[in-house]
């Protein structure tokens, strides 16, 4: 008989959140009250998301929106505009007031730039209950005992390796998915945006043109992880949502790699649940 590790049922179990998580866009579930929210404030995106008193996903919405840059909120008023804009659809798809949330940011932005994180729910009325690092709120989600968590954003690849369900070094280095926008924008020709649209609906079409920049990435998570393999590397963050990005990985650092479907949805979630 086939033994199933703990590996074998966390994936099962993770994929199954997400997949449940994906199928709650601006659709949301009959929830049992109370529901903990999170802000994720996105280089690309702003992200809400809502959970249920049994850690459950319940909805999630979000916005295209530029205002944070390499986790430094950039464009305050914008951001503001972004997450009072989702309270509002939220509440009317929830049929309540959302009071408090949380919110993320990466590992490495100074505790300055973390405040305006939190300034930005509150002058969107909403309470900042946690804020929290991404990588911390990924693993809300994943619950690596020991291993790596990469959360690869938009501006920056955030590490946190874990031994022992402890954590044990973080660390965010520049480099994500809008160096992979610009290796595309140049290569055909398009505007920044486009190539953004074009990564996500053709990626596998454009996987040799963005390799380079897929293994950029991988040579920043073995310098995170100080050239020692942590045992397994799982993959959270929308910039590597390209068919085969999890094998390049792998194969460049010769490592164990865990990707997963809607892997974009795993930071989000985990910041509700922080």
């Amino acid at each position: 008989m086939l033994m199933r590790t703990e590996t074998d049922t966390g994936l099962a179990r993770v994929q199954r959140f997400l997949d449940g998580a994906a199928a709650r866009l601006r659709k949301p579930s009959t929830p049992q009250v109370p529901l903990r929210f999170g802000v994720d404030l996105g280089t690309a995106t702003v992200v809400i998301a809502a959970v249920d008193a049994q850690g459950e996903p319940v909805y999630w919405d979000f916005i295209s929106a530029q205002v944070v840059r390499d986790g430094v909120v950039v464009d305050f008023h914008g951001a503001v505009q972004a997450v009072r804009q989702l309270k509002a659809s939220s509440e009317a798809a929830l049929g309540m007031e959302i009071e408090a949330a949380a919110t993320a940011h990466p590992p490495a932005v100074p505790v300055s730039d973390c405040r305006a994180c939190a300034f930005v729910l509150q002058q969107a009325g909403i309470d900042c209950r946690s804020l929290v690092d991404e990588v911390t709120a990924a693993n809300a989600i994943l619950q690596v005992k020991d291993g790596a968590v990469v959360d690869v954003g938009g501006g920056s690849t955030g590490v946190g390796v874990f031994r022992g369900g402890e954590l044990a070094t973080l660390s965010d280095f520049a480099g994500g998915g809008h160096h992979l926008d610009l290796i595309l924008a140049g290569a055909l020709k398009l505007p920044v945006e486009a190539a953004e649209v074009h990564k996500r609906e053709h990626g596998a079409e454009v996987m040799q043109l963005l390799r380079p920049g897929i293994e950029r990435v991988a040579e920043s998570v073995r310098r995170q992880c100080a050239g020692r393999d942590p045992g397994t590397v799982y993959l959270a963050g929308g910039a590597l949502q390209i068919p085969g990005a999890d094998a390049v990985i792998a194969r460049y650092l010769g490592w164990k790699v865990q990707g997963y479907a809607h892997a974009e949805l795993i930071t989000p979630f985990g910041i509700a649940l922080s």
